[in-house]
């Protein structure tokens, strides 16, 4: 019997021992096998040790719509560095730029609007002309999110603005009388962060917040539970009390403090939620830290440090192995492998004596965009690698 000739579930078991590369090998046998190891199903086992496949840790794609053997190729790539640089955009006044990565549109805030920008699907470049801007704040943009019907921006005018992607209307938050520093969005819930030492509650149906709780400290950033029963605040740790706090989103009330130890200074400005009981956070304090919300007393249960001392402004996860951060100097994106304790990739994208914080970054399987004080960089790591065919 020929190896083609086997039960499909016996064919399975076989290739579920083999590395990628004997994959590829095999795959080269005849036309057969070919289409046969190309399924999905033989290099989702692989894909899951691979970084950014868009395979998550519960066992989610991210991204369907592009075949597994493809993501490990690319993969392969992040892990090594192998990448092509370019600045699709400059502009001339430093500015402090937000991003966000919807498919294959771009949204990124310049001043007082938030410009949408196409990715050509078959390069991945970013066209340089926007389709779309969104304005209306007095001043300029300090964050935005972006749910599946609406954009959500929060200004240094202190107001908070609700645009609908799909028509021409937009709803006004009022009620911070400072910059809103970070704001977050699910499911209709809006929760805010603001210079004015507050975090307000808010509802897409009501143009004035639900809850207001005094945090007697800047707020720096926010994240709302996958569950939506409670929420996260990261504040500047100006004040003698904890910079990370959980919330009841219903009583409004601390559950509890994050880190009993904790420097003055060492404020939070980035977090994200990795699963409803798993929170990255980076901040001042130079460190990445992985909390676990099942603990008790919830405590960090793995950290890793930038190896130059510098703030971490943002990170970005793919939900498995791969983190991304933005450090404060000389425009500094660096790769984290979170089995390995050490940095595994770093980039430099500002170069001396110009130096500028990422702001932030985003990235999708094949490219990572980082927003620095004055220009936008895109890494493309789709290059053809060698060890897969």
């Amino acid at each position: 019997m020929l190896l083609s000739q086997l039960p499909e579930d016996v064919l399975y078991h076989i290739l579920s021992h083999l590395d990628y590369k004997s994959l590829s090998r095999l795959s080269q046998v005849c036309k057969t096998i070919y289409h046969f190891v190309n399924r999905d199903v033989v290099w989702r086992k692989i894909a899951k040790e691979f970084l950014n496949t868009g395979i998550t840790r519960n066992g989610t794609d991210i991204y369907p719509s592009i075949p597994l053997k493809e993501r490990v190729k690319i993969a392969q790539n992040w892990y090594d560095g192998v990448c092509k640089r370019a600045i699709p955009l400059k502009w001339k006044t430093k500015l402090l730029p937000w991003l966000q990565l919807d498919g294959n549109v771009l949204f990124l805030s310049h001043a007082a609007d938030i410009r949408a920008y196409r990715l050509r699907p078959d390069s991945g470049r970013l066209q340089r002309n926007p389709f779309e801007i969104y304005s209306g704040h007095k001043g300029d943009v300090c964050r935005f999110v972006l749910t599946d019907s609406h954009l959500i921006s929060g200004g240094s005018d202190g107001r908070i603005l609700v645009h609908s992607r799909r028509r021409d209307k937009t709803l006004e938050l009022s009620g911070h009388n400072q910059e809103v520093n970070c704001l977050d969005s699910k499911n209709g819930l809006i929760v805010s962060g603001s210079r004015d030492q507050t975090t307000r509650i808010w509802s897409l149906t009501s143009s004035c917040p639900r809850d207001t709780i005094p945090m007697y400290d800047r707020v720096w950033s926010v994240a709302i539970s996958p569950t939506l029963r409670s929420f996260v605040t990261g504040t500047a740790c100006c004040e003698n009390v904890s910079p990370l706090r959980v919330w009841d989103v219903e009583r409004s009330e601390c559950v509890c403090s994050l880190g009993l130890e904790f420097r003055r200074g060492a404020g939070v400005l980035d977090m994200v939620f990795e699963s409803p009981f798993q929170l990255l956070t980076c901040g001042y304090d130079t460190f990445i830290r992985l909390w676990d919300l099942r603990l008790s007393p919830r405590k960090c249960v793995m950290e890793w440090e930038e190896p130059h001392d510098s703030a971490l402004y943002c990170i970005q996860t793919d939900g498995n192995h791969m983190i991304a951060s933005g450090s404060s100097y000389y425009g500094v994106v660096r790769l984290w492998d979170r089995r390995q304790s050490q940095c595994l990739q770093f980039f430099q994208l500002s170069s001396r004596p110009v130096s500028s914080p990422v702001y932030c970054l985003r990235f999708s399987s094949s490219y990572l965009h980082a927003a620095l004080a004055t220009s936008l960089h895109s890494l493309d790591f789709s290059q053809n690698p060698l060890h897969i065919r």
